[in-house]
């Protein structure tokens, strides 16, 4: 394979990727959103107990749900009339990775940080 195309397969991968984090992020990106992640994470909920602590419409909620959806971070299976949702944890494992990075570059940071911090206060006395 030459390196054109390795290149052009590797690009659209990254270009994959980057495009699912975007959809993740958007979707976590609401506070309703979110809480409903939180009401999920600790079990699956029908759409009616997913709106039940918030003031909106069953549509609007809804909508929130298909975003949700939209980034596979909620998979809804259908029982009759009843809807069930419940998380993908393997894409919020894609989201917290990327996290997990910049949590360590920062951490390695303060922690040069700190030892700057040391050596300059040893220094002082």
């Amino acid at each position: 394979m030459n390196n054109f195309i390795v290149s052009v397969i590797f690009n659209y991968m990254v270009n994959q990727k980057e495009d699912k984090l975007n959809e993740i992020f958007h979707a976590l990106a609401d506070s309703t959103r979110r809480e409903m992640v939180q009401m999920m994470a600790l079990k699956e909920r029908t759409v009616s107990e997913l709106a039940t602590p918030f003031d909106m419409s069953l549509a609007g909620v809804s909508k929130h749900i298909k975003v949700l959806e939209r980034a596979n971070l909620v998979i809804r299976d259908v029982h009759g009339r009843t809807h069930i949702c419940h998380l993908n944890p393997e894409v919020l494992h894609q989201a917290t990775e990327w996290l997990s990075f910049y949590e360590k570059y920062w951490s390695d940071r303060f922690d040069l940080l700190e030892n700057e911090l040391r050596k300059e206060k040893k220094k002082e006395h």
